[in-house]
């Protein structure tokens, strides 16, 4: 029996999980998926409600499972300098618990909704790629401080890696271009940084064991321009935590909308999955959100946890046939369609099921 422990989180993250817990239901028997689930608390609800971002309960339910399948985390009524406990730290928390390294987002430009970029139809035309983004290390894992100096305040966050930190990212996205188009693309700052010299050599080293896979490297300010000029060149581009995390964001311009980005993160436990989009508190409740993400989220861990091809493939689909009838949430609704709720698309998707 295959266990799922489903952390919808804060603000938007409510509705869209429920959306594709409807849609994990719809192809639970057409597909001979044997599983059960349970609810958990993660960021500001369980704050509100325990204190802790990342409870004592919520870490049993996790160790517990096979999958996490999250909303999102996050709200105005959690911001604020003062703040010592912050909804974030759960997702850092539960990171660290699930000993988590890679997070895997996908991007494709839609045809449904090229228009939807703010980059030229014929730029965009046919990309489909997957930023494979090492996710423990780097800047945001270093060590860090102010200090004053000469009666100047001075702030530093140390960019640390180790070679095998490194190879074991690269081996993921190795691993995962032999299942695409067997192209790789490494991403770094290696005339500059020393952590990104390092980078290059143990890619290098990784690339003789992938003889079928081509590598070329990148500079991340090149790469950068590259997403915007022509992104139907990449296939798997890997990368450190920083560039991975700023690169990811960038690209999400592709896909028309942050609400149709899927991710899945994979270390040495349980994978989660999880839309790439934020809590969204502003339109929270409205049934304005757009679930196409955290659907595409439950075909990613069909095809990866469940190790169930057929049945992602059915749902990612799915996805395409209600985006060809022209139904869209207000983030991607444009001359032409049909602006429908959260509810109605997610309902849509099920139907085209069949």
């Amino acid at each position: 029996m295959f266990k799922l422990a489903v952390l919808p989180g804060d603000g938007i993250g409510q509705e869209v999980t429920a959306q594709a817990l409807k849609v994990l239901t719809a192809v639970k028997t057409k597909y001979d998926l044997d599983y059960t689930f349970q609810t958990g608390l993660i960021g500001g609800c369980a704050i509100d409600e325990t204190g802790d971002p990342f409870p004592q309960d919520t870490q049993e339910l996790v160790a517990q499972s096979d999958a996490v399948l999250l909303g999102a985390v996050g709200g105005l009524q959690w911001d604020g300098p003062d703040r010592k406990v912050r909804p974030e730290q759960g997702l850092l928390g539960i990171r660290k618990f699930l000993r988590i390294y890679a997070n895997l987002r996908p991007v494709k430009c839609w045809p449904q909704l090229i228009e939807q970029s703010p980059l030229k139809k014929e730029r965009i035309a046919g990309a489909d790629l997957l930023i494979v983004r090492e996710l423990t290390g780097g800047a945001y894992f270093g060590a860090r401080g102010t200090k004053v100096v000469d009666g100047v305040n001075k702030s530093y966050d140390t960019i640390e890696y180790s070679a095998e930190e490194i190879r074991r990212i690269v081996k993921v996205a190795f691993e995962l271009a032999g299942q695409r188009r067997r192209k790789v693309t490494s991403v770094d700052k290696a005339n500059i940084l020393d952590t990104s010299r390092l980078w290059r050599r143990v890619v290098e080293e990784e690339a003789a064991q992938y003889p079928e896979i081509a590598l070329s490297h990148l500079y991340v300010d090149n790469c950068a321009m590259q997403l915007c000029l022509n992104p139907a060149q990449f296939d798997v581009l890997v990368t450190e935590n920083t560039f991975g995390d700023i690169l990811s964001d960038q690209a999400s311009v592709l896909g028309g909308s942050l609400g149709m980005l899927p991710s899945a993160s994979i270390g040495e436990g349980s994978a989660l999955y999880e839309p790439a989009h934020g809590s969204a508190p502003d339109i929270a409740g409205q049934d304005k959100a757009n679930p196409l993400a955290a659907i595409l989220s439950v075909a990613m861990m069909l095809r990866i946890s469940f190790k169930n091809s057929a049945a992602a493939k059915a749902v990612e689909k799915a996805v395409d046939t209600v985006l060809m009838q022209g139904l869209r949430t207000a983030d991607i609704c444009t001359t032409g369609c049909t602006c429908v709720g959260t509810n109605t698309i997610a309902d849509a998707v099920i139907k085209a099921l069949g």
